[in-house]
Parts: structure tokens; C-alpha cells; sequence
């Protein structure tokens, strides 16, 4: 059987920033009441839809649920005990903005006992360019208010930024490694169609590292987090052990179950033997109305054919270093894999086989999408 998560998203934030194209909307002070009651009640309709299953892990995404008080959060955690019951040791975590770290001492005695917080840079003009109301100082201040509640804490940080060097990254990021934090989560910048920084560069006002520039600062980030103890556990994710690994981001690589609520919420269940994806409503008043109409958020509810479970599967899977198994990929297509394209792969050293399992190399890693591309052609 599946593991399964709950992933809530909080779709507001006090800024939206340039490079996001995330499912977000300005908060302008509007009452969160209508929301959470929604969410609850759309916890509750895939309860009674998919059967009650015990979480191992709650995640408040968005957006920026750190806006939430500390009795909004309880709230949304008790919906969720009361809807599908959550494993004694649930992971409960929370993105946090640095500039809500007043907060984080009510967001952990409401149950929270992760903070995912937000810094993605400690360089002032980045943090003014990438459109963030914090400076590096508030960063470095959120990290220890976090780690003060007890709970644990992870960090993220933006690199492959306009006219940053590999010496100011490395900079940068051996500043977060002396922290006290037990994982990061460090994302090459990557440019999305729609965003404010899409336009940017389409009218040549923003010029993004170019490829071998960013392959340098991949390596570098390798480099560094290895002799640190932080080794990758998955492209973008360092963990200082195993237990600091990312339990609910494991149930997506791993390709597991979870229920998605609020605007714009992803999730995907099997369901009578079916992988099933469904997207919720986008603009919140249209996902509160859905709720009260139909008992649940959802704009669509498709059907995956085994083909597209099997991509679904190997696109996740060869993310973490573990791999994905051969078998499983191929029992859910029904068919081979392009075994001419993984021998070249093998041999040019962007893919591993050992033990019926097939990774990506630390260079392949940089080409996932070609990859998966070329062994499910």
C-alpha cells in the first residue's frame, strides 16, 4: 500500500515575487475564515471519496502559510486528523517567510515541527532583485528563531542568479552550511513562462547564467554540501542524515499518495487500482464555491493510463539517488523501456544500473528531462 500525505496550499503572500509561477494572490487583510472552513471541508469529502488513510506527513505550501497564525494552523491540522488520522510521528511542515519568524514560536505549539524557511539568498541586491521584503539579516534571524522552537528546519536558497559568480555562491552557500540547520533545499533559478521574469527576458533586461556557467555552479554546490555533510539525496536536496530527508517531497520522487487541498492543490490517489490526478480550482472564491456546491475543490479528475503513471514514475523517481526500480517502470507500461538509449546512457555515464535499479550520475542529473525523454521514447 501506498504511503500517503496531505499537501495544503495557502495560495496568499504579502508579495508576489518575479520568478514565481506558483498558483498565488496578493493578501489584502481579506478574512481567512471562508478558506479554512473550505479546506476542511474538502479534507473531509476525499475521506468519505478515497477512504480514510492514516498521513505520514502534512505539508502547508503555497504561497506563504507562515502568514497563518498559530490557531489558523491548528485548525487545518485537526481537519485533517479528523478527515484521514495522522501517523504519531506525522511530519507537519510549514513554508516559512522569513519576516513572519514572530510567528514561529505559536506555528510550533500548534503543531508544526518543521520550518521550510524561505531565505533564497544572503545577499541583499539578490534578495531586492528576486523581489523578496526581507534582507540577508532577517534570514540569518528566521533560521535561529526556527531552530529555537526545537523543531526542525530546513533552508531554502536560489542560485544560478543574473551575474553571480561561482565565488560568490560558494560564498554564500558556506554561510548556510554553518547554520543550524539539518537540510537544504538549493534550486538553480529557472526562468518560468508567465513570470514577471519571463517578460524581463524576453524584452533582454534579464540575462540568466548560460549553461556552462550554470553547470559550474551545480558542481560547486555538490562540492561544498559533500565536504559538509550534506550530501544530495535528490537533484535539488541535501540532507545531513537520512532522518533529515524530506518526508512528504520523498512521497512525490517516490511516486505515493497524497491529497491535495486548497486553490490550485495537486494530488494524486490510487483508487480501485487506478492512479487518479486531480487539480483544484485555482482562484479562491471559485474553489470556497466548488466546496459548497460539490463537497470538494476540484476543477478535474482524470484517470492516468498506465503509460502515463509508468512517465510519472520514472520523471520522479530517477530524481533521488536511490533510483527507480526497472521492473516497476516497466510492469506499468507494459512494455520495455528504450533499452538501445539506456545502454548509450550507461556508457556515456549519465545513467547507473546496479541491483535491478536505474539512477542518474552526477552529470546526468543535470539533464533529467532528455533523459527520461530519450528511455521512454
Amino acid at each position: 500500500m501506498n504511503k500517503t500525505g496531505i499537501y495544503v496550499h495557502w495560495p496568499y503572500c504579502s508579495a508576489i515575487c518575479p520568478y514565481c509561477d506558483f498558483n498565488v494572490y496578493r493578501a489584502r487583510g481579506a478574512d481567512n475564515a471562508p478558506l479554512l472552513a473550505a479546506i476542511s471541508a474538502d479534507l473531509e469529502a476525499q475521506a468519505q471519496r478515497f477512504g480514510r488513510r492514516e498521513a505520514v506527513s502534512l505539508f502547508l505550501g503555497g504561497g506563504t502559510p507562515s502568514l497563518l497564525r498559530g490557531a489558523e494552523i491548528e485548525q487545518l491540522i485537526a481537519a485533517a486528523t479528523r478527515a484521514f488520522g495522522l501517523a504519531a510521528d506525522c511530519e507537519i511542515t510549514l513554508e516559512s517567510n522569513p519576516e513572519d519568524a514572530h510567528l514561529f514560536v505559536e506555528q510550533a505549539s500548534a503543531g508544526v515541527n518543521r520550518f521550510s524557511v524561505g531565505a533564497q539568498a544572503f545577499n541583499d541586491d539578490a534578495l531586492r532583485a528576486l523581489g523578496r521584503k526581507h534582507d540577508a539579516a532577517a534570514s540569518l534571524r528566521a533560521v535561529e528563531a526556527a531552530a529555537a522552537t526545537g523543531r526542525r528546519v530546513s533552508l531554502d536558497l536560489i542560485y544560478a542568479r543574473e551575474g553571480q559568480s561561482v565565488g560568490a555562491w560558494r560564498d554564500e552557500l558556506m554561510q548556510a552550511l554553518t547554520l543550524p540547520v539539518e537540510h537544504l533545499s538549493l534550486y538553480q533559478l529557472t526562468i518560468e513562462p508567465g513570470t514577471a521574469f519571463a517578460r524581463r527576458v524576453d524584452r533582454h533586461q534579464l540575462t540568466p547564467p548560460g549553461d556552462d556557467l550554470s553547470a559550474e555552479l551545480y558542481e560547486a554546490t555538490q562540492e561544498l554540501c559533500e565536504a559538509a555533510g550534506f550530501p544530495a539525496y535528490e537533484i535539488s536536496n541535501h540532507g545531513r542524515s537520512p532522518a533529515a530527508r524530506s518526508r512528504h517531497n520523498s512521497i512525490y520522487w517516490n511516486s505515493d499518495d497524497w491529497i491535495g487541498v486548497g486553490p490550485g492543490a495537486h494530488g494524486r490517489v490510487t483508487h480501485d487500482g487506478v492512479r487518479v490526478a486531480l487539480e483544484a480550482q485555482h482562484r479562491p472564491a471559485d474553489y470556497i464555491d466548488a466546496v459548497k456546491e460539490n463537497g470538494v475543490g476540484w476543477i478535474t479528475e482524470t484517470r492516468l493510463t498506465p503509460q502515463e503513471t509508468a512517465d510519472e514514475v520514472l520523471l520522479m523517481g530517477l530524481r533521488v539517488e536511490e533510483g527507480v526500480e526497472l521492473a516497476r517502470i516497466e510492469t506499468l507500461r507494459g512494455a520495455s523501456l528504450n533499452r538501445e538509449a539506456l545502454t548509450w546512457l550507461i556508457e556515456q555515464d549519465l545513467v547507473a544500473q546496479d541491483n535491478g535499479r536505474i539512477s542518474l550520475t552526477r552529470s546526468g542529473r543535470l539533464l533529467t528531462n532528455k533523459i527520461v525523454a530519450e528511455l521512454a521514447s
